[in-house]
């Protein structure tokens, strides 16, 4: 019998799963809401005033298409850069980004790099496109940058990606590491630099932006420190031969109007920024008191978010799962060596008292791996 639609044979091979498994679907499956809300990395510290009331503004002309070009957001990113428009890419968010890298520099069944257990959406348009992953595990719940070198050197991949800092682990390279990373790569290769959590981490941790390496993908995000992960927008910073191959295959109507207004005035807004820092630095430091005083330990963080250890996956697991069931959203790590963790975002204050009361009760009644 013939079948009823001529997918490709690509499609006939995925996998029907999506990079990750939304709250709303977990509160659909239990039959109950969240009410503390501390997984999936978003800010709990809402957005810039000045974003929210140029957002509300550009509700009244929702009925016009958007600036395909991005125009006013690229001008004020590259001037906040130091760089040309021309080395600004703006997209529906790194995910977005991430599929135009994919296209523009892999072929089907081409190879592309990456640790084990990093960003799946990153894997997901590798598949997606036909491309093929090779990872290769953390090391001291790291990137193991000798390992991503010399897997590209091995393959002859021609994509290398890494986010610094690192989400799920939170730790981060510094620039001196990320650079002598940079100048072994081959002549061939193109790194995207997952730059997501990139204001809550340490200077020593940041490449200079100029000059533009011309092998350089930088991707960043108005999702996090700037609150809009709902708005879908971020951008890359690269050569602009880069910018200009993503403007062959890029949906140029991707970002809505109302998300490019709510980032141009939140990147106008640094002071707000700054004090979204700060909040995630006092959680960040709650989080690491409460593991110590429940027996566990904490991964150090540059994120919004930190990772408890729990020593063991079986162990990570019941407690996600018991956390779930008290309607705490949290999540897990799934690849070695990091899945005996699970990651906690700083919530508000009123959330991280609430985890705080909840996770002792938890682990009174999971006992300690032997």
């Amino acid at each position: 019998m013939a079948p009823l639609f001529p997918f490709t044979p690509l499609i006939e091979t995925l996998p029907t799963t999506i990079p990750f498994t939304g709250p709303e679907a977990i509160e659909r499956q239990q039959g109950t809401p969240f009410h503390v809300r501390i997984g999936a990395n978003e800010s709990a510290f809402g957005i810039s005033p000045k974003a929210r009331q140029a957002m509300v503004e550009a509700i009244d002309h929702i009925s016009w298409y958007n600036d395909p070009e991005n125009h006013d957001l690229r001008e004020a990113l590259a001037q906040h850069h130091t760089v040309s428009i021309h080395n600004i890419a703006v997209g529906g968010g790194i995910d977005d980004l991430l599929g135009l890298a994919v296209r523009a520099f892999l072929s089907p069944g081409q190879i592309a790099v990456a640790s084990l257990g990093s960003y799946p959406t990153y894997h997901y348009h590798v598949n997606g496109f036909g491309a093929k992953s090779h990872t290769v595990p953390y090391h001291n719940d790291r990137n193991d940058l000798n390992a991503l070198l010399d897997a590209v050197h091995k393959t002859g991949s021609h994509l290398v990606y890494l986010s610094n800092p690192d989400n799920p682990a939170g730790t981060y390279h510094t620039t001196t590491e990320l650079q002598a990373f940079v100048d072994q790569l081959p002549e061939t290769c193109i790194f995207i630099l997952d730059e997501a959590y990139i204001e809550f981490a340490p200077e020593n941790a940041v490449l200079p932006i100029s000059p533009i390496h011309p092998r350089l993908i930088r991707m960043r995000t108005f999702s996090k420190a700037h609150g809009m992960a709902g708005a879908r927008i971020g951008y890359a910073i690269c050569d602009p031969e880069i910018v200009t191959a993503f403007e062959k295959i890029r949906l140029h109507f991707m970002v809505n109007r109302i998300a490019q207004a709510g980032a141009l005035a939140s990147l106008h807004d640094p002071d707000f920024v700054q004090s979204v820092v700060r909040s995630v630095a006092q959680g960040r430091k709650e989080y690491e008191a409460l593991a110590k005083s429940v027996g566990l330990s904490s991964l150090p963080s540059a994120t919004n978010f930190v990772t408890f250890d729990a020593h063991t996956p079986d162990r990570a697991g019941t407690i996600l799962n018991a956390l779930q069931s008290q309607g705490v959203f949290v999540r897990k790590p799934g690849a070695p060596p990091l899945d005996r963790c699970f990651r906690v975002t700083v919530g508000t204050p009123e959330e991280r008292q609430a985890f705080a009361e909840i996770l002792p009760a938890i682990l009174a009644q999971i006992p300690e791996p032997k």
